[in-house]
């Protein structure tokens, strides 16, 4: 009997609803914009926020990475002047690092540089690095084609080389790449590999780049020496440093803040100046995760302001709906409808419109986000918790903005409202 009463109740919501077509259009627009704006705008800021955290946890959370960095006063100086910049980091760091630290499982000395190559009638410019075979098992990359740098390449500090793919691709044009040689500046290198292309995301924390050629470490000290000159628009640097990078790996990540602190008081006993720097990937990724929850809780807010207006039309609508039908409200109530019959009513009209709402506007924001990336190229990720969220916000918007006008429609005194005109 309940249930067919209910049944009754929710055939008449939707008939009145049916009578004015276009006001209930108008009034479901607002919950379908706000409903689509939150899952879009959280779709766009989920996105942002991913491809920050995988730029991050591409380095890896038990790494810490020790760069040199020039003293600012120092290098305009040299600049002015053309003297050379001595500055950075030592072999005896990497040495210290290893050797004293008992958390530390590996330590990674990285020379680096740009210079001209060519092969042929072709010549771009690119970053080489000198390094150790550590290296690309750090960065967990694969080969495109041949190999990566051995132990035995170092050892003997042969004259072999590594291409990114892109910078094979432009210099090579297509030939094979094994086995041919690459001109580096005055120096002649053999490839025996490509690193395939890089599928994650890019920016300043990356520790390569599209174009960049990996040679043995003892290689690049052998034929390039210590002292770096690099040529710049208007003229030249000649800087002397022993090391640019040193890539530490940590046993576990519970220690990784401890022994960056260590290595930080370390240097600091051994550089009078700093000139250095210490990047820690871990604290970046629970800053970037901190600052993530922040980014979605403001694109949360601003979106919800689209629903709270969408709402308050489903008030302002409902309570018209009220003063337009108060002697009908009045006749029911005089034939033995009670209260909560004429607020379940109203509620499941106010019901209707915002699930209507909220269903269209779900799909408009999944369709959104898919249109940015398909067009800007922007990463966006559509949850399953901006889902939930919408659908639930737009179902407690329809029974609490409801809620009074079905309380208000409720409370009208049955002859008051049959005399209404």
């Amino acid at each position: 009997m309940r249930n067919r009463r209910i049944g009754r109740d929710i055939q008449l919501g939707l008939k009145n609803l049916r009578l004015h077509k276009l006001r209930t259009f108008l009034t479901t627009l607002g919950v379908v914009f706000g409903v689509g704006s939150v899952i879009a705008m959280l779709a766009v800021g989920e996105g942002a926020n991913q491809e920050a955290l995988e730029q991050i946890r591409r380095l890896g959370s038990n790494v810490i990475i020790l760069r040199s960095e020039e003293p600012a006063e120092e290098a305009g100086a040299a600049e002015r002047t053309n003297l050379m910049s001595v500055y950075g980091l030592l072999r005896e760091d990497e040495w210290r690092i290893r050797e004293t630290f008992a958390d530390v499982r590996q330590t990674i000395p990285v020379r680096m540089m740009r210079q001209e190559a060519r092969m042929g009638p072709r010549r771009m410019d690119l970053r080489v690095v000198g390094t150790t075979a550590d290296w690309f098992t750090l960065l967990d990359r694969e080969s495109a084609a041949g190999r990566v740098l051995r132990d035995e390449d170092l050892r003997w500090a042969k004259p072999v080389a590594v291409l990114s793919e892109s910078a094979a691709r432009r210099l090579l044009a297509g030939e094979h790449a094994v086995g041919e040689t690459v001109r580096v500046g005055s120096h002649v290198f053999e490839v025996v590999g490509v690193l395939a292309a890089d599928s994650g995301v890019g920016g300043d924390m990356r520790l390569d780049t599209d174009h960049d050629i990996y040679i043995p470490l003892t290689s690049f000290n052998e034929r390039f020496g210590e002292v770096i000159v690099q040529r710049r628009t208007g003229g030249r640097s000649v800087e002397l440093v022993e090391l640019h990078q040193i890539i530490v790996e940590v046993d576990t990540i519970e220690a990784v803040e401890p022994t960056a602190t260590a290595i930080r008081a370390m240097l600091e006993r051994f550089h009078p100046r700093e000139d250095y720097a210490i990047d820690v990937p871990l604290a970046l990724l629970r800053q970037a995760e901190a600052t993530k929850r922040t980014f979605n809780i403001v694109l949360g807010s601003i979106a919800g302001i689209s629903l709270l207006v969408g709402g308050i039309g489903i008030m302002n609508i409902m309570l018209a709906s009220v003063t337009e039908r108060t002697r009908e409200i009045g006749i029911r109530r005089a034939i033995g409808a009670r209260r909560q019959q004429i607020i379940r009513q109203f509620l499941i009209e106010t019901v209707v419109l915002s699930s209507v709402g909220g269903a269209i506007g779900m799909a408009m924001g999944v369709t959104i986000p898919w249109i940015i990336t398909r067009i800007a190229g922007m990463p966006t990720v559509v949850t399953t918790y901006s889902l939930v969220l919408a659908a639930g916000i737009s179902m407690t918007i329809g029974i609490v903005f409801g809620l009074y006008p079905a309380i208000r429609a409720a409370d009208l005194d049955p002859i008051t409202a049959l005399r209404h005109e």
